[in-house]
């Protein structure tokens, strides 16, 4: 016997949240022309593997793998579906919409992974070519072509849409583009059809049923049975040739890469923001691809400290929306501090060093009321002779001096003797009164150019 919960939610296994989410999805009208397609597409699959048991024409496989793939893309399609019914969450607040990309990544990578399979067991026939049989060969072409076809014609994909036009083109869609050039250039009616680039997936079913129609002829024609393998790598090599740069593209946006052909549209865009009034710099800008066709973003502003925060936020926002739907703008003023100015007595812990001597320094007659010329008392309206906090010349702090310092020579004190007893002797300090200096109390002190040994002036 456990605790009792009276009102605590039972919990749903997996199967059961996947459940749960499927009708959510199907309640859509839009769904129900998906899971149709799909079905259809599980029966025709069946019957071309069964089919290509019989024919014993790996070909015929490789071009049921494109059905397959069709099945994956429909699947994408519901994903999709499923995302737009979602909203943002606590766990995750930009949404679901790195599922479709993941679903696409998924989709592409099977696809090559079947190509990969398909060139190695073409591989092994090359050394042992069985023989093939062409009674539903041409059958199981057009039947696979015309799902094909109608699936990627009839239901409007929105992710593998997207992916197809943003993606690095195929050799396969350079070397068709070639040949549409020169054909369009014949018959210019066709360039709405061939040009810019076809789609890949359209052209690759047309590619593969062209591949397996010749392989037919040359069977029936010469009974010449290697021609079937090579048929096979012919469209295992377009299948990976056409899934590679879609691979390469969904796995950088889910890498949170910023996308090459707006990277110039963004330094723009900065450039504007950093001009705008109030804003001083822009720093710790990061972009990255949130979904297909969708950027998101972080970026700091600081600005000035008579600057207002939601003016310049309204502004900021406004600016980089129109590229980025999802963005965050974290606003600081500027903040600087003065540096204080260090005085006041020494740390006391410097005291008490034995090897140190502190010389108390004479006081001074108190110059705030005295003009530095004429000693007078000043006007209260002139300005402070000094700047109004500690500075040197005013509250001298005790010097302190090493005990082993002595006293250089030319200032008639013997050599050795420290500052101490220089002190007692009655040296003047200068400025104290007026007219006094150090020669008259220091009759040997040298002059301006100095004694040399002899006594004589130097020159």
């Amino acid at each position: 016997m456990g605790t009792i919960h009276l009102f605590r939610k039972p919990q749903r296994s997996f199967f059961g949240k996947l459940l749960q989410e499927f009708r959510l999805v199907a309640a859509d009208r839009r769904s129900w022309k998906i899971l149709v397609f799909g079905a259809v597409n599980v029966l025709c699959t069946g019957f071309l593997l069964m089919w290509c048991s019989s024919t014993n024409s790996i070909a015929l496989t490789a071009y049921t793998y494109l059905t397959i793939f069709d099945l994956f893309s429909l699947i994408t399609c519901l994903i999709s579906y499923w995302v737009m019914m979602r909203k943002p969450s606590p766990a995750y607040s930009f949404g679901f919409e790195r599922l479709e990309v993941l679903a696409v990544f998924a989709s592409t990578v099977l696809a090559q992974l079947g190509a990969l399979f398909i060139l190695k067991e073409s591989a092994e026939r090359f050394l042992e070519q069985p023989e093939i049989h062409t009674g539903r060969l041409l059958v199981g072409t057009f039947v696979a072509l015309s799902f094909n076809l109608f699936t990627m014609l009839s239901i409007r994909n929105k992710p593998f849409a997207y992916v197809s036009e943003a993606a690095s083109t195929s050799w396969l869609q350079e070397h068709v583009a070639d040949l549409s050039r020169s054909l369009c250039g014949i018959i210019p009616g066709l360039s709405s059809i061939f040009l810019p680039r076809m789609n890949p997936f359209v052209l690759i079913d047309l590619a593969g049923a062209f591949a397996l129609c010749i392989t037919y002829m040359l069977i029936e024609i010469n009974n010449y049975f290697a021609v079937d393998t090579a048929s096979a790598i012919a469209i295992a090599l377009m299948t990976f040739g056409t899934m590679y740069p879609m691979s390469v593209y969904s796995g950088k946006v889910l890498l949170q890469t910023t996308p090459p052909h707006v990277i110039g549209q963004l330094d723009k865009l900065i450039r504007e923001v950093s001009t705008l009034d109030g804003v001083l710099e822009v720093r710790n800008e990061h972009f990255w691809t949130l979904g297909f066709g969708s950027l998101a973003g972080s970026v700091h502003v600081r600005i000035r400290r008579d600057a207002n925060e939601q003016m310049v936020l309204a502004h900021v926002t406004n600016r980089l929306y129109t590229l980025v739907s999802t963005l965050t703008v974290q606003i600081f003023k500027d903040d600087w501090n003065r540096p204080a100015l260090l005085s006041g007595p020494v740390a006391p812990n410097v005291l008490n060093f034995s090897d140190h001597h502190i010389i108390p320094m004479p006081l001074l007659k108190n110059t705030d009321d005295m003009t530095p010329v004429t000693s007078t008392p000043a006007k209260p309206s002139s300005p402070p002779p000094e700047f109004a906090f500690n500075t040197p010349g005013k509250n001298v702090s005790p010097v302190i001096l090493l005990n082993t310092q002595m006293r250089p020579y030319g200032l008639g004190v013997n050599r050795g003797t420290p500052y101490s007893s220089v002190l007692s002797q009655g040296l003047p300090v200068p400025g104290v009164g007026a007219g006094q200096g150090l020669r008259p109390a220091f009759p040997h002190i040298p002059s301006r150019y100095g004694n040399n040994r002899t006594g004589q002036p130097r020159p």
